[in-house]
């Protein structure tokens, strides 16, 4: 064969390779493009709508067919999932016909009998146990012993159950109507209407899927707070960014509150002067009120709640524009689609998500500086927690032995009035000293002295004497006018 004959053939060859390859690139570039076109589909389209969700829709399972992904998420919230200081460990519970459960979280006031000494002649004396995710909030209500064997009102239904649809039947179509007629009803009458712990429809406009604030309470209190800041008549729905509304949809019910008026028993948050505590503590002895009166001691007690809005807003993170959501509800991917995590737990459990899209570090370091700030917190924590129990001791033995005057007892009640209140700020706060550390810190401070004054006074102390020394109202005063 001559070498004539062999070139067309080695021709034909390489062209064929060469159609061959051009049609496997071709192909590639087409499945390619084809699949970036149906990504940026998936991405762009924010749900499929399977049913018609309105104001009535309270069953977060019916929300769940246009939204999958956050309804399992949701039902994730049932997991216990314990850190080194906060979550919860189950405890096996034997059923009865008034308590079906099976197990419960471990009691708090079993574990620290402190506790008891803090809150003697007060329901959470009896019965407080470590908080279960939220699938448990409406359950774990409905069965403590603060409402099985004590009488409340029903305005504690508002941040265990999904209330909208129930303020609003109430109210006859009047949301703030129905708000006021279910805070007074006694409770056990108000949870027969609530079919659902907090849900879909608490937080977002069935509509529109925006994130919406639906409690009055946090309305009239962050209405009256920036009031107070000279901005008038404000309204979050209206007013707020998006990023703010993904801390004030949590800021809805972790807070401080009290039940206002002995019959109307309004849910206030005490605002009106500011969000640090010594501004609630003013607010307080502007409008008086009793929580309970200590049994041991007969002292005029306010019981804090759970103020993690209120010290987080107090924070680097919230100064940052660190929203609750980026942390409890960090963003993640699921296909295409940027959603946001509805197992709302602690960011120590998904540290890669909730934290290092700020922080540029491992997440090992990162666990160990959050449990080292939570060690030291603790450790603040017991050095004042023994000196109010101390302290608490030490009124009770003078009244039962005569040992101080009336006025002595009154002004040492009112010293253990404010230790217990700046204490209990901080101990029901879930964070364990995370959320504001210095901040935090600086209250068990004043948790402290107030012990400390307290047992001076018993002492044979006057309360003049007691008094801050010119130089620490002078630091008070350039502190404050730093606006810190």
């Amino acid at each position: 064969m001559s070498n004539t004959n062999k070139l067309p053939r080695r021709r034909i060859l390489v062209l064929s390779v060469a159609i061959v390859v051009t049609a496997l690139i071709t192909m590639s570039i087409t499945a390619l493009l084809i699949n970036i076109l149906e990504r940026k589909n998936e991405g762009s389209d924010k749900f499929t709508k399977v049913v018609e969700l309105t104001e009535d829709t309270v069953d977060p399972a019916v929300w769940g067919q246009n939204f999958p992904i956050q309804y399992e998420q949701t039902l994730k919230t049932k997991e216990m999932t314990p850190t080194v200081y906060g979550g919860s460990t189950k405890v096996a519970h034997k059923p009865t016909d008034k308590d079906p459960r099976t197990f419960v979280s471990s009691s708090r006031v079993e574990e620290d009998p402190r506790l008891k000494v803090m809150w003697d002649g007060y329901p959470f004396a009896v019965d407080y146990r470590h908080a279960r995710g939220h699938e448990y909030m409406l359950e774990d209500q409905r069965l403590t012993r603060r409402v099985t064997e004590f009488e409340q009102p029903g305005a504690c239904l508002n941040c265990h159950a999904s209330t909208p649809t129930i303020m609003r039947k109430l109210g006859d179509g009047d949301v703030n109507k129905g708000f006021a007629k279910m805070n007074k009803m006694p409770y056990n009458e108000v949870t027969k209407l609530a079919e659902h712990p907090v849900s879909c429809l608490d937080c977002h406009d069935p509509k529109t899927m925006n994130l919406r604030v639906t409690r009055p309470a946090f309305i009239n209190g962050i209405k009256a707070l920036k009031a107070g800041e000279g901005v008038k008549d404000y309204d979050p729905n209206r007013d707020a960014t998006r990023q703010e509304m993904r801390s004030f949809v949590c800021g809805q019910c972790h807070v401080e509150y009290y039940f206002k008026g002995k019959e109307e028993k309004t849910l206030t948050f005490p605002w009106n002067n500011g969000l640090n505590i010594d501004d609630i503590w003013q607010y307080y002895k502007e409008n008086p009120h009793v929580d309970f009166v200590h049994a041991g001691t007969g002292a005029k007690i306010l019981k804090a709640q759970h103020p993690e809005f209120d010290i987080w807003s107090n924070s680097i993170h919230a100064d940052n524009g660190v929203s609750c959501s980026d942390c409890h509800m960090p963003y993640e991917r699921n296909g295409a689609k940027k959603t946001s995590n509805h197992q709302l737990q602690s960011p120590l459990l998904n540290i890669n998500a909730s934290c290092m899209t700020c922080h540029k570090s491992t997440e090992e370091e990162m666990k160990n500086r959050v449990v080292n700030i939570q060690d030291r917190f603790i450790h603040s924590r017991d050095q004042a927690f023994d000196s109010l129990t101390q302290f608490v001791h030490k009124l009770e033995a003078a009244i039962k032995d005569g040992t101080a005057t009336q006025e002595q007892i009154e002004q040492a009640r009112e010293y253990q009035n404010k230790a217990s209140f700046y204490l209990d700020y901080v101990y029901s706060e879930n964070s364990y000293g995370f959320h504001a550390p210095a901040y935090i810190h600086r209250i068990i401070q004043d948790s402290l002295d107030a012990s400390r004054k307290g047992m001076l006074v018993l002492d044979g102390a006057k309360p003049d004497q007691l008094g801050p020394s010119d130089i620490t109202n002078n630091n008070t005063k350039e502190i404050k006018q730093r606006g810190h």
